[in-house]
């Protein structure tokens, strides 16, 4: 038991440290590196909690009185340091998310949220959802599953998750796709915090499937999104949706491809057969994403995505079909008529550098006649949304803000 209980704080101290350190030039233990880093970071109190309760109980036995033991308890105590500190970083989440919105829509930007609609928004978070990562579900909201947009199957499924109240004018609609590399992912993985808690205050939410590599080789992955939006158009008002207002987001392969939607609308080559469809979104929330194929500011010369792109993905050189991989790049897109644009990345993030969404925003500052704001979460790791933690839940906090502000001056436009 003293043998466990010395090997678990071994590991707990490392995965510590593996969560505050930034990494950078891990090369192929990146995947092992983020996913340890991710748990710990994001679970950072609820480890805590559980390796007291352990040695309270090994205490109870009068098992510390080892000095295998005690050194793992030493060990175990540095590592709670630590993870406090996690835990402290991330509930500065809001006052990093809160300057990221008034600096890009005004110190004001509130006031220009109907008062009805203020009243859904949430300035804290409750210790009973993050305390409970992998709760998901909501009161109030209707799961509409495996409803096909497209002709390819599995890969071609969305669901949608349907608030149960009315709401006048019908829901604005928020287009969640999934991560994964381009290689894997499922519609049911992602987002669920983020989408349950809209679905709660009057948003509809459709989160879809989409040929995924080596099966499939980009453009497939934009065109289906495209054929999505295109039958969120056709058929969401079925459902109370709005069909005029749709926002999309996604993270990391999700992220890349949400940002590109977003940029291109109703972009011929992306929509072979269904070119006289209008795929424009008018508000784009993209997470952690890839924004350059092309790598052109040199930001991951050491750890480049060039051999996972070339082999799976697109599935030529870059050299080989230059303008497939320039049309692939969202930087490439960015124009004065990008939509209003919420860009949110972590700093600590080990498979998609925070320059990149840097370089990604920065064009768009000097580009989009648009609103834009950026949130670079400190110690925020990949994937860090993906379930319940203060981080997540201050971070959707922000988001509904965002889409909120965004829905309300579109309908005052109209």
């Amino acid at each position: 038991m003293t043998g466990l209980y010395f090997f678990l704080a071994v590991v707990s101290a490392v995965c510590t440290l593996m969560a505050i350190v930034q990494a950078r030039r891990v090369y192929w233990l990146a995947p092992i590196y983020f996913l340890l880093a991710w748990l710990a970071g994001e679970l950072a109190l609820i480890h805590v909690i559980w390796q007291v309760g352990l040695t309270a109980l090994l205490a109870h036995m009068e098992l510390l009185t080892s000095p295998l033991a005690q050194t793992g308890l030493g060990i175990f105590a540095l590592s709670w340091l630590g993870l406090i500190y996690l835990h402290v970083q991330a509930m500065d989440s809001p006052r990093v998310l809160g300057n990221a919105l008034r600096q890009g829509l005004g110190d004001n930007y509130r006031d220009d949220i109907p008062a009805e609609r203020r009243l859904v928004l949430e300035d804290g978070i409750r210790a009973g959802s993050w305390l409970k990562p992998f709760s998901m579900t909501r009161p109030g909201v209707r799961l509409h599953a495996n409803i096909s947009y497209a002709d390819a199957g599995k890969r071609n499924l969305l669901d949608i998750y349907q608030p149960e109240a009315p709401r006048e004018g019908g829901f604005p609609v928020l287009l969640q796709v999934h991560g994964g590399g381009w290689i894997i992912g499922e519609k049911e993985q992602q987002a669920k915090p983020l989408m349950y808690h809209l679905s709660e205050r009057g948003w509809l939410c459709v989160a879809i499937n989409y040929r995924l590599s080596p099966a499939a080789a980009f453009p497939a992955h934009i065109i289906d999104v495209k054929k999505a939006i295109a039958w969120i158009r056709e058929h969401i008002a079925d459902y109370g949706g709005n069909p005029d207002y749709i926002a999309i987001t996604g993270g990391s392969a999700g992220g890349h491809l949400s940002s590109l939607a977003s940029l291109t609308p109703n972009y011929a080559p992306f929509q072979p057969g269904f070119e006289e469809a209008d795929t424009t979104v008018q508000a784009a929330v993209p997470f952690y994403g890839v924004y350059d194929f092309l790598d052109r500011h040199d930001i991951r010369p050491e750890m480049s995505m060039d051999e996972l792109l070339a082999d799976k993905v697109l599935q030529c050189k870059a050299d080989e079909e230059p303008e497939l991989w320039e049309s692939g790049s969202p930087i490439s897109h960015v124009n004065d008529h990008a939509p209003p644009t919420f860009v949110v990345h972590g700093t600590h993030d080990t498979l998609v550098w925070v320059e990149e969404a840097r370089a990604f925003v920065s064009a768009l500052e000097k580009t989009s006649q648009q609103t834009l704001a950026y949130a670079e979460l400190p110690g925020g790791q990949h994937a860090f949304e993906v379930f319940h933690s203060v981080r997540t839940d201050h971070t959707v906090n922000a988001v509904t803000e965002f889409l909120e502000w965004a829905h309300a001056r579109w309908v005052r436009e109209q």
